[in-house]
């Protein structure tokens, strides 16, 4: 018999999200209980394993080596057990993207998924940066390349990411954007989710050597194409954000689209990789990214 003191479930829980999140008030919030409950569950983790597990400043809590150990263990274990729970009740199948690509293109296809497979239902975790699969339930994420997936997912690279300069009519016309040279003189916009959208376009345009000064950043790419719709600029945006606009004649791309530095990829959950609806829709986003990528990108808008 081991003679280790056998911690509470709720003093290890409460311990791995300060860890994670480097804050008892932020583990406060996401564990749904009060700060005191948090700091009393850690003080007495600390206590019967006669060990400083975290260290606590102004800033952050942050966790010491021991303390680092305990909780990738703590976190592994929580992660195994919520993979138990789905696979013997498994619920709905959240799909994780970014709010831009949920608004864009996804949302205006996802009527032909319903049709294909109305038994599967969905619903949608709004996320363009790393994620835990496991702890949010996320059975399938769309990311770019860019972003470095977990260790335990399976990643499927699909198509590459096909990007150019987009902007109203109006302002085109206005601007008096001909070739790429007269960007030097246009109002340029900027997500500050992608800061090298510029500097990527052009590289990949074969056009180096541009003084390109950005004139206003926007916090996503959503709000960026509304912006250059509306006619207050011109900007750097993946193809397959507006390929409606640009079919509508709301957008014009004055170069086209060239194949950009980055890929689309799936990220799996391993988990939930074995269910049916799990592998329904990966293959259903597949075939509609493979075959978004396939209308005529290099087309000018």
């Amino acid at each position: 018999m081991s003679n280790l003191p056998r911690p509470s479930f709720n003093a290890l829980r409460a311990f791995e999200a300060t860890a994670r999140l480097r804050s008892m008030t932020a583990a406060a919030q996401e564990l749904s209980v009060t700060h005191g409950a948090i700091s009393r569950h850690v003080r007495a983790l600390e206590e019967s394993l006669g060990v400083m597990l975290l260290t606590r400043g102004s800033q952050s809590t942050d966790p010491t080596p021991e303390g680092a150990r305990l909780a990738e263990g703590v976190a592994a274990a929580l992660n195994l057990m919520q993979a138990a729970l789905e696979q013997l009740k498994p619920g709905p199948l959240t799909l994780s993207c970014s709010a831009s690509i949920l608004t864009h293109w996804l949302i205006p296809r996802l009527a032909r998924f319903h049709d294909q497979h109305p038994g599967i239902e969905l619903q949608f975790n709004v996320n363009y940066g790393p994620v835990d699969v496991v702890r949010e339930n996320i059975g399938v994420a769309i990311r770019n390349t860019m972003i470095r997936p977990p260790e335990d997912v399976v990643v499927r690279e699909l198509v590459t990411e096909w990007v150019g300069p987009v902007c109203s009519p109006d302002y085109m016309r206005s601007a008096r954007i001909r070739r790429p040279a007269d960007l030097a003189d246009a109002r340029l916009l900027m997500t500050k989710t992608r800061p090298d959208a510029w500097t990527e376009w052009a590289g990949a345009a074969g056009v180096e050597g541009l003084e390109l000064q950005v004139r206003e950043r926007f916090e996503h790419f959503y709000v960026l194409i509304q912006a250059a719709a509306c006619g207050l600029g011109i900007a750097p945006v993946p193809r397959m954000l507006v390929l409606d606009d640009l079919q509508s004649g709301k957008l014009v791309a004055p170069f086209g689209f060239v194949p950009g530095p980055h890929k689309l990829a799936l990220w799996i959950a391993p988990h939930l990789r074995a269910r049916a609806e799990t592998q329904a829709l990966a293959q259903w986003l597949t075939e509609e990214l493979k075959e978004t990528a396939g209308r005529g990108d290099g087309a000018r808008g």
